[in-house]
């Protein structure tokens, strides 16, 4: 009975979740972004400023999600997140693993699916933050480095989309590309929840039979440098990136059973 209850109240507040962040979404485009336009002239520091409304707005709805039951979570080795330039990497089991990264990192970008931008709760935030958008192709990866570049913390799911429950992990290229292309070291983050929590396929309102832990593992930097040099050009060098990211990051207990 209890049991019951605690899982009915657990929609119910899933529900109430997701209602405040698309408010805020809503709050964000009207409001937050006209102000930057009229008082940040200058369009890197309205950038900067709506990254830092994003990453604290994220922390509240991460706050929110765990105060009132929806999930716990727990973060290992943030220390190594306090940096500026990083691409982060991430395994991609729940809906909600963008929004902990970016309440979790500073000045934090992301690639977003074009259909975003027509969402009316997400253009804003997306807008005021310069998220760049999945162009696909050399365009994307220049994209990527130039964010880096700028001291962007960017964060890519190899993925390409959320972890099936079911069935092999395979992962895109694009990210050791951008990785390889700009010399730039990953960061990798390994996700993982008790139980499946917002999966790809699964409505929001089928929430698991107990509330779900998150487990967010900063691991230690990949070395880039390492591969290039081995490889000796850059295409197989990503391709090396890509397996390595397989067999260390993206084969492990990820993906709970439902």
């Amino acid at each position: 009975m209890l049991e019951r209850l605690n899982r009915c109240w657990r929609v119910v507040a899933t529900g109430f979740c997701f209602a405040m962040f698309g408010l805020g979404g809503l709050f964000i485009r009207l409001v937050v972004y006209p102000l930057l336009l009229l008082f940040a002239r200058d369009a890197e520091r309205r950038k900067s400023a709506a990254q830092a409304v994003i990453h604290h707005s994220f922390r509240f709805f991460v706050g929110l999600m765990n105060f009132v039951g929806v999930i716990s979570y727990e973060v290992r080795h943030l220390e190594r997140l306090d940096r500026k330039g990083l691409l982060i990497l991430a395994n991609h089991p729940s809906l909600i693993d963008v929004v902990f990264l970016i309440s979790l990192i500073p000045r934090a970008d992301c690639i977003v699916k074009a259909s975003l931008l027509r969402n009316p709760f997400t253009r804003g935030p997306i807008h005021a933050a310069g998220f760049i958008c999945n162009s696909g192709g050399a365009q994307l990866v220049e994209d990527c480095n130039r964010s880096l570049a700028e001291g962007n913390n960017l964060i890519i799911f190899p993925e390409g989309t959320r972890t099936p429950l079911v069935g092999e992990v395979k992962l895109q290229r694009g990210a050791a590309h951008v990785a390889v292309k700009g010399r730039v070291n990953i960061t990798p983050v390994h996700i993982h929840t008790s139980l499946p929590m917002l999966p790809k396929g699964r409505p929001w309102w089928k929430v698991p039979a107990r509330k779900p832990h998150f487990i967010f593992e900063v691991r230690e930097d990949i070395d880039i440098e390492e591969f290039c040099v081995a490889a000796g050009n850059e295409s197989l060098a990503a391709r090396q990136v890509t397996d390595y990211l397989s067999d260390h990051l993206f084969r492990g207990p990820s993906r709970a059973s439902a």
